[in-house]
């Protein structure tokens, strides 16, 4: 497993509130990153993918370079739409609604909060969701 320092502090900063704040949600170290779950069901990881060690990461991400990125889930129509807009969404190979996203200086915090949250109550049993507010389809 992988330090946590390897994610910049500045994005753990910014996802731990909004992973932690969800009903009985809790970050660990993952095989490399962090990881947040939700009763043994991850709904978010983040992590620096090194194309050295991380191949299948890098391909998915399309960089040659050490990049920090997340995974999450997303329905398999808003994963299509947001990879058809490009950067900074790609589409990892496995899990038809897995969805990855570079993190970077341009990253809109607003929209991961809801991605994030929409990921959690896909994977979160259905008492928990329902304990969580989600913006609708109207308020996006």
């Amino acid at each position: 497993m992988s330090a946590p320092a390897d994610v910049p502090p500045e994005f753990l900063d910014r996802l731990r509130p909004i992973c932690r704040g969800l009903p009985d949600a809790y970050e660990e170290p993952a095989w490399v990153g962090i990881r947040w779950r939700v009763r043994k069901r991850t709904f978010a990881h983040v992590l620096i993918v090194d194309p050295d060690h991380q191949m299948a990461y890098a391909r998915a991400a399309a960089t040659d370079e050490p990049t920090c990125v997340l995974t999450f889930r997303a329905p398999v129509d808003e994963v299509h739409a947001l990879v058809a807009g490009g950067y900074p969404f790609y589409k990892p190979d496995w899990g038809a609604d897995v969805l990855g996203m570079v993190l970077d200086d341009g990253v809109d915090w607003a929209e991961v909060g809801e991605l994030l949250t929409e990921s959690y109550c896909r994977l979160a049993p259905k008492k928990l969701a329902a304990q969580v507010s989600r913006p609708t389809p109207a308020d996006r």
